[in-house]
């Protein structure tokens, strides 16, 4: 139990407290269906997915995460709460993992270890393979682009039942691949991948469902792969209430040795 949450604490604690941006809870119903259209343009599609983006303001609940990085798999759950494009903030049973997430940092401390890490995104950034910010993280656990779909032009075509996106001009040092669904125009799948240095990202979508009228991603799966090693992580969400009053306790232990990563 203790290695298991000091692994918490220095890789997954911050991927936890990221994915909090997802929702469902017991009267939540699970989007199936949809068609797709082989009329649609690439732009037809992207337009449809930003007028489906979630729009809530606070989010009350628990995850059930699973990890596993090859070497070992852990299982936990843990309470979450958010705010909306300010803060997210995780607390593992009994208050022994606290994470505590705004736009500005990412601060979290282990009762186990009496230890805390206190800074920027520069860490979890270094973890996917990509750098994030908070917004970033919205975008890529609320079932949206983790890219401005937008700002480019992306050739289209059919695959496993929903839209295939890809840049018709391929960056240099990134590839990016999109699924996009039929029904609701979400992310069925993104990709991020860095070739030369033997990256990849994948966030898969296992299945979406409405909460408060919103369409929101139940469960998925993080792959974060680099050329020594591979994380992966398995979200379910649980019992979560949408736009209902938040707190978010925290402070970092007197004493505790501060973690330099």
């Amino acid at each position: 139990m203790m290695k298991f949450l000091r692994g918490i604490t220095i890789k997954q604690t911050l991927l936890m407290a990221s994915i909090v941006l997802m929702a469902s809870c017991k009267s939540t119903k699970v989007v199936t269906g949809g068609t797709v259209d082989e009329k649609l343009s690439a732009k037809s599609v992207i337009k449809a997915h930003y007028q489906n983006q979630a729009n809530f303001k606070t989010l009350n609940g628990k995850v059930r995460i699973s990890y596993s990085d090859g070497e070992s798999s852990q299982n936990v759950s843990v309470s979450i709460r958010m705010e909306k494009d300010k803060a997210i903030w995780m607390s593992a049973p009994l208050g022994i993992v606290k994470a505590y997430i705004t736009p500005e940092r990412v601060s979290f401390y282990n009762k186990l270890q009496n230890e805390y890490f206190d800074g920027d995104f520069s860490y979890l950034s270094d973890l996917l393979g990509t750098d994030v910010d908070f917004s970033i993280l919205q975008n890529l656990l609320t079932g949206q682009a983790i890219v401005d779909l937008r700002l480019e032009k992306y050739g289209i075509d059919i695959s496993e039942d929903s839209y295939r996106l890809t840049p018709k001009l391929p960056g240099a040092l990134y590839k990016t691949l999109f699924r996009i669904e039929p029904k609701n125009y979400k992310i069925a799948l993104q990709q991020l991948s860095q070739p030369l240095q033997k990256r990849l990202l994948e966030i898969s979508y296992e299945n979406y469902q409405i909460l408060d009228k919103e369409i929101l991603p139940n469960e998925i799966i993080i792959r974060a792969i680099s050329k020594d090693s591979e994380n992966n992580i398995a979200l379910e969400f649980r019992n979560i209430e949408l736009n209902g009053a938040v707190n978010f306790p925290y402070s970092i232990p007197k004493g505790f040795k501060e973690i330099e990563l």
